[in-house]
Protein backbone atom coordinates (compact mmCIF):
# COMPACT_ATOMS: atom_id res chain seq x y z
CA UNK A 1 0.00 0.00 0.00
CA UNK A 2 1.14 3.55 -0.73
CA UNK A 3 2.82 5.29 2.21
CA UNK A 4 0.74 7.89 4.03
CA UNK A 5 1.21 11.50 2.98
CA UNK A 6 1.30 14.33 5.51
CA UNK A 7 0.24 17.90 4.88
CA UNK A 8 0.70 21.01 6.97
CA UNK A 9 -2.49 22.23 8.58
CA UNK A 10 -2.94 25.53 6.83
CA UNK A 11 -0.07 27.90 7.47
CA UNK A 12 0.91 26.17 10.71
CA UNK A 13 3.85 23.84 11.18
CA UNK A 14 1.58 21.00 12.30
CA UNK A 15 1.55 17.99 9.99
CA UNK A 16 -1.59 15.87 9.73
CA UNK A 17 -2.09 12.65 7.79
CA UNK A 18 -3.84 13.14 4.45
CA UNK A 19 -6.37 10.50 5.49
CA UNK A 20 -7.51 10.72 9.09
CA UNK A 21 -9.98 8.81 11.27
CA UNK A 22 -13.14 10.25 12.82
CA UNK A 23 -15.64 8.86 15.30
CA UNK A 24 -18.92 10.47 14.18
CA UNK A 25 -21.82 7.95 14.09
CA UNK A 26 -19.63 4.97 15.01
CA UNK A 27 -18.15 5.38 18.52
CA UNK A 28 -20.41 4.65 21.52
CA UNK A 29 -23.16 3.42 19.19
CA UNK A 30 -24.62 0.01 20.00
CA UNK A 31 -25.15 -0.65 16.29
CA UNK A 32 -21.58 0.33 15.34
CA UNK A 33 -18.69 0.56 17.85
CA UNK A 34 -19.83 0.25 21.43
CA UNK A 35 -16.67 -0.62 23.36
CA UNK A 36 -13.19 0.77 23.83
CA UNK A 37 -11.77 -2.56 22.58
CA UNK A 38 -13.52 -2.26 19.21
CA UNK A 39 -12.50 1.38 18.97
CA UNK A 40 -8.89 0.46 19.79
CA UNK A 41 -8.84 -2.05 16.92
CA UNK A 42 -9.93 0.67 14.48
CA UNK A 43 -7.46 3.23 15.85
CA UNK A 44 -4.66 0.69 15.75
CA UNK A 45 -5.41 -0.17 12.11
CA UNK A 46 -5.47 3.51 11.21
CA UNK A 47 -2.19 4.28 12.98
CA UNK A 48 -0.59 1.25 11.33
CA UNK A 49 -1.50 2.83 7.97
CA UNK A 50 0.18 6.09 9.00
CA UNK A 51 -2.82 8.02 10.32
CA UNK A 52 -1.84 10.50 13.03
CA UNK A 53 -5.01 12.65 13.23
CA UNK A 54 -8.10 11.45 15.09
CA UNK A 55 -11.24 13.58 15.02
CA UNK A 56 -13.96 13.76 17.64
CA UNK A 57 -16.55 16.14 19.09
CA UNK A 58 -18.41 16.81 22.31
CA UNK A 59 -21.66 16.31 20.41
CA UNK A 60 -20.85 12.80 19.18
CA UNK A 61 -22.93 10.35 21.23
CA UNK A 62 -23.45 13.09 23.85
CA UNK A 63 -19.80 13.05 24.91
CA UNK A 64 -19.44 9.27 25.04
CA UNK A 65 -17.45 9.21 21.79
CA UNK A 66 -14.70 11.22 23.47
CA UNK A 67 -14.73 8.84 26.43
CA UNK A 68 -14.47 5.75 24.20
CA UNK A 69 -11.63 7.26 22.17
CA UNK A 70 -9.73 8.23 25.32
CA UNK A 71 -10.09 4.69 26.67
CA UNK A 72 -8.76 3.35 23.37
CA UNK A 73 -5.72 5.63 23.52
CA UNK A 74 -4.90 4.27 26.97
CA UNK A 75 -5.57 0.65 26.01
CA UNK A 76 -3.19 0.99 23.07
CA UNK A 77 -0.57 2.64 25.27
CA UNK A 78 0.03 5.49 22.81
CA UNK A 79 2.37 8.26 23.85
CA UNK A 80 0.82 11.73 23.69
CA UNK A 81 3.35 12.92 21.11
CA UNK A 82 2.31 10.16 18.69
CA UNK A 83 -1.09 11.49 17.68
CA UNK A 84 -3.14 14.61 16.95
CA UNK A 85 -6.65 14.65 18.42
CA UNK A 86 -9.49 17.12 18.04
CA UNK A 87 -12.80 18.00 19.58
CA UNK A 88 -15.57 20.36 18.52
CA UNK A 89 -17.78 22.52 20.74
CA UNK A 90 -21.20 24.12 20.21
CA UNK A 91 -24.15 21.76 20.71
CA UNK A 92 -23.65 21.31 24.46
CA UNK A 93 -24.68 18.49 26.80
CA UNK A 94 -26.77 20.30 29.42
CA UNK A 95 -30.34 21.50 28.82
CA UNK A 96 -29.99 24.81 30.64
CA UNK A 97 -29.45 28.39 29.43
CA UNK A 98 -25.90 29.18 28.22
CA UNK A 99 -25.03 25.51 27.72
CA UNK A 100 -26.75 24.61 24.41
CA UNK A 101 -26.17 25.74 20.82
CA UNK A 102 -23.86 28.57 21.78
CA UNK A 103 -20.30 29.85 21.55
CA UNK A 104 -20.42 32.19 24.52
CA UNK A 105 -17.47 32.42 26.90
CA UNK A 106 -19.16 30.60 29.78
CA UNK A 107 -20.07 27.59 27.68
CA UNK A 108 -16.74 27.34 25.83
CA UNK A 109 -14.62 27.62 28.98
CA UNK A 110 -16.58 24.85 30.69
CA UNK A 111 -17.10 22.66 27.62
CA UNK A 112 -13.38 22.27 26.92
CA UNK A 113 -12.83 21.15 30.52
CA UNK A 114 -15.56 18.53 30.10
CA UNK A 115 -14.02 17.23 26.87
CA UNK A 116 -10.57 16.92 28.42
CA UNK A 117 -12.02 15.06 31.39
CA UNK A 118 -13.83 12.58 29.14
CA UNK A 119 -10.75 12.05 26.98
CA UNK A 120 -8.51 11.77 30.04
CA UNK A 121 -6.09 14.23 28.41
CA UNK A 122 -4.36 17.42 29.51
CA UNK A 123 -4.97 19.08 26.13
CA UNK A 124 -6.37 18.51 22.66
CA UNK A 125 -4.36 19.48 19.62
CA UNK A 126 -7.27 21.00 17.70
CA UNK A 127 -10.52 22.52 18.93
CA UNK A 128 -13.27 23.64 16.55
CA UNK A 129 -16.31 25.86 16.96
CA UNK A 130 -18.70 23.20 15.65
CA UNK A 131 -21.16 25.69 14.12
CA UNK A 132 -21.42 29.49 13.96
CA UNK A 133 -23.45 31.20 16.69
CA UNK A 134 -25.24 34.30 15.37
CA UNK A 135 -26.48 35.18 18.88
CA UNK A 136 -22.99 35.58 20.37
CA UNK A 137 -20.69 38.36 19.16
CA UNK A 138 -17.85 36.83 17.16
CA UNK A 139 -15.45 38.93 19.24
CA UNK A 140 -16.54 37.15 22.44
CA UNK A 141 -16.01 33.77 20.80
CA UNK A 142 -12.59 34.72 19.43
CA UNK A 143 -11.37 35.91 22.84
CA UNK A 144 -12.65 32.73 24.52
CA UNK A 145 -11.02 30.45 21.94
CA UNK A 146 -7.74 32.37 22.07
CA UNK A 147 -7.72 32.12 25.87
CA UNK A 148 -8.22 28.37 25.53
CA UNK A 149 -4.98 28.21 23.54
CA UNK A 150 -3.15 30.50 25.98
CA UNK A 151 -4.23 28.26 28.87
CA UNK A 152 -2.74 25.22 27.12
CA UNK A 153 -6.05 23.35 26.85
CA UNK A 154 -5.73 23.24 23.04
CA UNK A 155 -2.93 24.03 20.62
CA UNK A 156 -4.86 25.36 17.62
CA UNK A 157 -8.44 26.51 17.10
CA UNK A 158 -10.71 26.69 14.12
CA UNK A 159 -14.26 26.51 12.85
CA UNK A 160 -16.66 24.01 11.31
CA UNK A 161 -19.30 24.89 8.71
CA UNK A 162 -18.72 28.64 9.05
CA UNK A 163 -19.13 30.94 6.08
CA UNK A 164 -16.07 32.58 4.52
CA UNK A 165 -17.28 35.96 5.84
CA UNK A 166 -17.58 34.62 9.40
CA UNK A 167 -14.11 33.06 9.27
CA UNK A 168 -12.58 36.27 7.94
CA UNK A 169 -14.35 38.33 10.61
CA UNK A 170 -12.96 36.06 13.35
CA UNK A 171 -9.48 36.21 11.83
CA UNK A 172 -9.55 40.00 11.57
CA UNK A 173 -10.64 40.38 15.21
CA UNK A 174 -7.83 38.06 16.37
CA UNK A 175 -5.32 39.90 14.19
CA UNK A 176 -6.42 43.30 15.48
CA UNK A 177 -6.13 42.28 19.13
CA UNK A 178 -3.02 40.09 18.70
CA UNK A 179 -4.92 36.96 19.70
CA UNK A 180 -4.53 33.37 18.55
CA UNK A 181 -6.10 33.25 15.09
CA UNK A 182 -8.45 30.60 13.69
CA UNK A 183 -6.29 28.23 11.69
CA UNK A 184 -8.57 25.62 10.16
CA UNK A 185 -12.12 24.94 9.01
CA UNK A 186 -13.93 21.60 9.00
CA UNK A 187 -16.47 21.63 6.16
CA UNK A 188 -18.36 18.84 4.48
CA UNK A 189 -16.57 18.01 1.23
CA UNK A 190 -17.22 15.36 -1.35
CA UNK A 191 -17.84 15.02 -5.07
CA UNK A 192 -21.50 15.93 -4.59
CA UNK A 193 -20.93 18.81 -2.13
CA UNK A 194 -17.94 20.92 -3.02
CA UNK A 195 -18.85 24.60 -3.32
CA UNK A 196 -17.56 25.71 0.11
CA UNK A 197 -14.09 24.22 -0.32
CA UNK A 198 -13.72 24.77 -4.06
CA UNK A 199 -15.31 28.22 -4.36
CA UNK A 200 -16.38 30.03 -1.19
CA UNK A 201 -13.10 29.60 0.73
CA UNK A 202 -10.83 30.13 -2.27
CA UNK A 203 -9.52 33.55 -1.19
CA UNK A 204 -8.97 32.38 2.40
CA UNK A 205 -6.30 29.80 1.53
CA UNK A 206 -3.95 32.48 0.30
CA UNK A 207 -5.12 35.45 2.39
CA UNK A 208 -5.09 33.84 5.85
CA UNK A 209 -3.53 30.42 5.24
CA UNK A 210 -6.69 28.47 6.04
CA UNK A 211 -6.32 24.71 6.46
CA UNK A 212 -9.21 22.25 6.09
CA UNK A 213 -10.02 18.92 7.72
CA UNK A 214 -12.97 17.78 5.63
CA UNK A 215 -15.79 15.47 6.68
CA UNK A 216 -18.28 13.15 4.95
CA UNK A 217 -16.08 12.33 1.93
CA UNK A 218 -18.56 9.57 1.02
CA UNK A 219 -21.65 11.76 1.49
CA UNK A 220 -22.90 9.64 4.40
CA UNK A 221 -22.35 6.45 2.38
CA UNK A 222 -24.05 7.59 -0.82
CA UNK A 223 -20.71 7.60 -2.65
CA UNK A 224 -20.05 3.96 -1.80
CA UNK A 225 -22.78 3.03 -4.30
CA UNK A 226 -24.62 0.85 -1.78
CA UNK A 227 -27.79 2.96 -1.99
CA UNK A 228 -28.20 2.66 -5.76
CA UNK A 229 -30.91 0.01 -5.25
CA UNK A 230 -32.52 1.44 -2.14
CA UNK A 231 -31.57 1.46 1.55
CA UNK A 232 -29.97 -1.84 2.66
CA UNK A 233 -30.70 -3.23 6.11
CA UNK A 234 -28.10 -2.29 8.70
CA UNK A 235 -26.87 0.78 6.79
CA UNK A 236 -26.46 4.19 8.43
CA UNK A 237 -29.88 5.41 7.28
CA UNK A 238 -31.54 2.63 9.33
CA UNK A 239 -29.83 3.70 12.57
CA UNK A 240 -31.97 5.42 15.23
CA UNK A 241 -31.54 9.17 14.98
CA UNK A 242 -30.33 9.13 11.37
CA UNK A 243 -33.69 8.90 9.64
CA UNK A 244 -33.05 12.39 8.22
CA UNK A 245 -30.54 10.84 5.82
CA UNK A 246 -33.13 8.80 3.92
CA UNK A 247 -34.28 11.59 1.63
CA UNK A 248 -30.74 12.43 0.55
CA UNK A 249 -29.73 8.80 0.10
CA UNK A 250 -32.71 7.94 -2.07
CA UNK A 251 -32.67 11.15 -4.13
CA UNK A 252 -33.00 10.14 -7.78
CA UNK A 253 -30.78 12.92 -9.15
CA UNK A 254 -27.97 12.23 -6.71
CA UNK A 255 -28.06 8.51 -7.37
CA UNK A 256 -27.90 9.15 -11.11
CA UNK A 257 -24.63 11.01 -10.51
CA UNK A 258 -23.38 8.18 -8.28
CA UNK A 259 -24.13 5.67 -11.04
CA UNK A 260 -22.20 7.80 -13.54
CA UNK A 261 -19.25 8.07 -11.14
CA UNK A 262 -19.29 4.30 -10.64
CA UNK A 263 -18.75 3.88 -14.38
CA UNK A 264 -15.46 5.81 -14.08
CA UNK A 265 -14.39 3.86 -10.98
CA UNK A 266 -15.16 0.57 -12.71
CA UNK A 267 -13.09 1.63 -15.73
CA UNK A 268 -10.15 2.29 -13.38
CA UNK A 269 -10.66 -1.06 -11.64
CA UNK A 270 -11.25 0.48 -8.20
CA UNK A 271 -14.20 0.67 -5.84
CA UNK A 272 -16.37 3.78 -5.78
CA UNK A 273 -15.37 4.22 -2.13
CA UNK A 274 -11.66 4.30 -2.97
CA UNK A 275 -12.33 6.59 -5.91
CA UNK A 276 -14.38 9.07 -3.88
CA UNK A 277 -11.86 9.27 -1.04
CA UNK A 278 -8.98 9.69 -3.47
CA UNK A 279 -10.83 12.49 -5.27
CA UNK A 280 -11.10 14.48 -2.02
CA UNK A 281 -7.42 13.90 -1.24
CA UNK A 282 -6.39 15.27 -4.64
CA UNK A 283 -7.34 18.80 -3.60
CA UNK A 284 -4.20 20.61 -2.33
CA UNK A 285 -6.38 22.86 -0.15
CA UNK A 286 -7.53 19.82 1.85
CA UNK A 287 -5.16 19.22 4.77
CA UNK A 288 -6.83 15.97 5.82
CA UNK A 289 -9.79 13.86 4.69
CA UNK A 290 -11.64 12.48 7.72
CA UNK A 291 -12.71 8.88 7.12
CA UNK A 292 -15.06 6.80 9.25
CA UNK A 293 -15.29 3.06 9.79
CA UNK A 294 -16.92 0.55 12.12
CA UNK A 295 -14.26 -2.16 11.79
CA UNK A 296 -10.51 -2.47 11.37
CA UNK A 297 -11.05 -4.13 7.98
CA UNK A 298 -13.04 -1.12 6.80
CA UNK A 299 -10.29 1.21 8.04
CA UNK A 300 -7.72 -0.69 5.99
CA UNK A 301 -9.95 -0.59 2.91
CA UNK A 302 -10.35 3.19 3.22
CA UNK A 303 -6.60 3.65 3.43
CA UNK A 304 -6.13 2.01 0.01
CA UNK A 305 -7.56 5.21 -1.49
CA UNK A 306 -3.97 6.48 -1.45
CA UNK A 307 -3.16 3.89 -4.13
CA UNK A 308 -5.87 5.33 -6.37
CA UNK A 309 -4.68 8.93 -6.39
CA UNK A 310 -2.14 8.42 -9.24
CA UNK A 311 -4.99 7.13 -11.43
CA UNK A 312 -6.91 10.41 -11.15
CA UNK A 313 -5.47 12.14 -14.18
CA UNK A 314 -6.62 15.62 -15.30
CA UNK A 315 -8.89 13.90 -17.80
CA UNK A 316 -10.53 11.79 -15.08
CA UNK A 317 -10.93 14.83 -12.83
CA UNK A 318 -12.59 16.72 -15.70
CA UNK A 319 -15.09 13.89 -16.18
CA UNK A 320 -15.93 14.10 -12.47
CA UNK A 321 -16.46 17.87 -12.80
CA UNK A 322 -18.93 17.33 -15.61
CA UNK A 323 -20.89 14.86 -13.49
CA UNK A 324 -20.84 16.76 -10.20
CA UNK A 325 -21.60 20.21 -11.55
CA UNK A 326 -24.30 19.30 -14.08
Amino acid sequence: MTDMQYRRLGRSGLQVSLLSFGSWVTFANADQIETGKQAAECLDAAKEAGVNFFDNAEGYAAGESERVMGEAFRELGWKRHEYVVSTKLYWGLHHVPNMRNTLNRKYLSQAIDGSLERFGLDFVDLVFCHRPDPKTPIEETVWAMSDMITQGKALYWGTSEWSADEIRAAYDIADRHHLHKPLMEQPEYNILRRDKVDKEYLRLYEDIGLGTTTWSPLSSGLLTGKYLNGIPEGSRATLPGYEWLKGMLTDEGRNKKVADLKVIADELGVSLTQFSLAWCAMNPHVSSVITGASSAAQVRENMTALDVMPLLTPEVMERVDLISYF
